[in-house]
């Protein structure tokens, strides 16, 4: 009698099948290539360059999503690591012939030498996730409007060390004719990737902590979680996907400079993390796409009527307007019913 009414359990019990799911997500990144694909052919090179930089954007905010949406940390330390990023990738990636006049400070193994952009992109996140590994000991120690005070200081030392460090990045004057390696296909990769490992660490063990150390840490610290151990984690694999963001981006517009990567930057990517609902893949997705959009369509408007910074006005008042409706954001630190099932293969009764 219980065999049987255990069998009759298992099969009234929503189950997943990952292949399931592996399959559904597959068929939508070739649907999308196809788009793409098309969108290359007939648009003009300036919109698919808008659309390589929505990409980018949209993988920030999903970056800052595993940092600061699974475990409740108030980051605003991704221009930082952008910086970083798009320095090591354009000293890696730049002219051999102009390196000596125009960075004399480089050791000569460095100087001489010409990468190309996937080893200089590893690099780059390489680079981002070891300084975040090295301050993020004593950073994290902090909580709460003291992270994000820490974290800005943080875009604010990079910057000057950017600035000041003539022989290495030419100054205020930054490193400019950086090879545009980057294109469409490269952002849109990205992007998969991005959202690939935080969905997998999102819904798995891993994750299920991060979010318990989010909702009470001191609950998860009595079940046996290592709290500090998962911030530092979640704040490294964060500031490697924006280092590695950087780098896209700076050889997307063939330039970079101590200013490219600001504080307004901060503001834009956490307004997407928290309009999309801290913590949900595809709240940031579209709240990224949306803003993106926004923010790129009123510039020719701002420069016809010189109203600057109209887009930013907007924006801030969107996220007001989010806060007083829907405090959590769009979708919460959930994901949509339907992606969910679709995503994860669950099967209801």
């Amino acid at each position: 009698m219980k065999a049987r009414e255990l069998n009759e359990a298992r099969a009234t019990t929503p189950h997943a099948t990952p292949m399931k799911g592996f399959v559904a997500a597959a068929a939508v990144v070739v649907i999308a290539c196809l788009a793409i694909f098309v969108a290359s052919k007939g648009l003009s090179n300036y919109t698919v360059t808008l659309l390589a930089l929505l990409f980018i954007n949209a993988a920030l905010a999903v970056s800052l999503t595993l940092t600061n949406g699974l475990t409740g940390l108030f980051s605003l330390g991704h221009p930082a690591f952008m910086t970083i990023g798009a320095y090591v990738a354009a000293i890696l990636t730049f002219s051999a012939r102009r390196k000596g006049s125009m960075l004399p400070d480089l050791p000569d193994w460095l100087a001489s030498t010409e990468w190309s952009m996937l080893p200089a992109l590893l690099v780059a996140g390489l680079a981002g996730g070891l300084v975040a590994l090295a301050i993020g000991g004593a950073v994290l120690r902090l909580k709460g409007h003291y992270l994000a005070v820490a974290t800005l200081g943080l875009i604010i030392v990079v910057q000057g060390l950017a600035t000041n460090w003539d022989g290495i990045t030419r100054g205020g004057s930054g490193i400019s004719g950086l090879p545009r390696y980057v294109d469409i296909w490269w952002a849109f990769g990205f992007l998969v990737l991005v959202v690939a490992v935080t969905w997998r660490i999102k819904f798995s063990s891993l994750g299920r902590a991060m979010m318990a150390v989010r909702e009470n840490e001191l609950a998860a610290k009595c079940s046996g979680i290592n709290a500090a151990r998962l911030k530092i984690l979640a704040f490294v694999i964060g500031a490697i996907m924006a280092a590695m963001a950087g780098a896209l981006l700076a050889h997307l517009i063939s330039v970079v400079t101590p200013k490219t990567y600001s504080v307004l930057l901060a503001f834009n990517i956490v307004v997407m993390v928290v309009i999309g609902g801290s913590g949900s893949i595809m709240g940031a997705l579209l709240a990224a796409t949306v803003i993106t959009i926004v923010s790129e369509s009123l510039r020719p408007v701002e420069e016809s009527v010189g109203l600057y910074g109209l887009s930013q006005v907007i924006v801030a008042l969107c996220l007001i307007l989010v806060l007083y409706l829907k405090p959590s954001g769009l979708f919460g630190s959930g994901e949509p019913v339907v992606i969910r099932k679709l995503f994860s293969g669950r099967q209801e009764p």
